[in-house]
């Protein structure tokens, strides 16, 4: 049999690739609500540890610690799951995002923190002398900084959050390898997933590569 009628058809791919959009706009959607909502909780959980009150700031560490360690399948399958015997019944969508967000929040809050202490102590005793309140020396001062530094690894981790997506498949969520697991089944023949793959490389190999230039910029500019 030859190697491209067996992963690549034509045929097959032709009457599947539909299936396969429609599981990358959901990727797509999964993954950008996600990041969106990752980038918010890391952002307050990482001010809440560096200038939150001592058990504020206990309770943010223990947070990021744990979901740092809970692999995002485990949580995944315990917020479908596991929620429901407590009358709290998600969709496979709100799941898949709220584990997702949970996860990648954690992360993000690590970034943010290293990224606000990275900035020189003197940034704050000017923005002191010069009369600017706690909130006016974060927001116009230490903030912007930090987002700049922080950029690369930032864009690394949503990398990370659009690929974890796959994971949502599990709960019945029909994503890019949901939907082509499923047309795998029906043409009994593996080029919908192996489509799907390059469709997940097309897609984010782009990205792999601006974080490395950014990488090499900022790496660059600390010279």
């Amino acid at each position: 049999m030859d190697i491209f009628d067996t992963f690549l058809n034509a045929e097959v791919m032709r009457r599947t690739f539909p299936m396969l959009m429609q599981g990358l706009w959901i990727t797509l959607q999964l993954g950008a609500a996600s990041i969106v909502a990752g980038l918010a909780l890391g952002l307050a959980l990482a001010m809440a540890r560096l200038y939150g009150p001592g058990p504020l700031r206990v309770l943010t560490r223990f947070y990021i610690d744990i979901f740092r360690s809970i692999p995002l399948l485990v949580l995944l399958i315990i917020v479908y799951y596991a929620l429901p015997f407590v009358g709290l019944r998600l969709s496979p969508f709100v799941s898949a995002m709220s584990a997702l967000t949970l996860v990648s929040g954690a992360y993000t809050a690590e970034i943010f923190r290293a990224g606000i202490e990275a900035i020189p102590k003197g940034q704050f005793e000017a923005s002191a002398a010069l009369g600017l309140s706690g909130r006016q020396t974060m927001a116009d001062v230490i903030l912007p900084q930090a987002v700049r530094i922080v950029i690369p690894p930032l864009t690394n981790n949503s990398i990370n959050v659009v690929k974890d997506t796959a994971l949502a498949s599990v709960v019945a969520m029909p994503d890019l390898l949901k939907q082509a697991t499923q047309a795998q089944a029906l043409a009994a023949n593996p080029t919908p997933l192996i489509v799907a793959a390059m469709i997940y490389i097309a897609f984010l190999w782009p990205l792999v590569a601006l974080v490395s230039r950014m990488e090499r910029r900022f790496a660059a500019r600390r010279r």
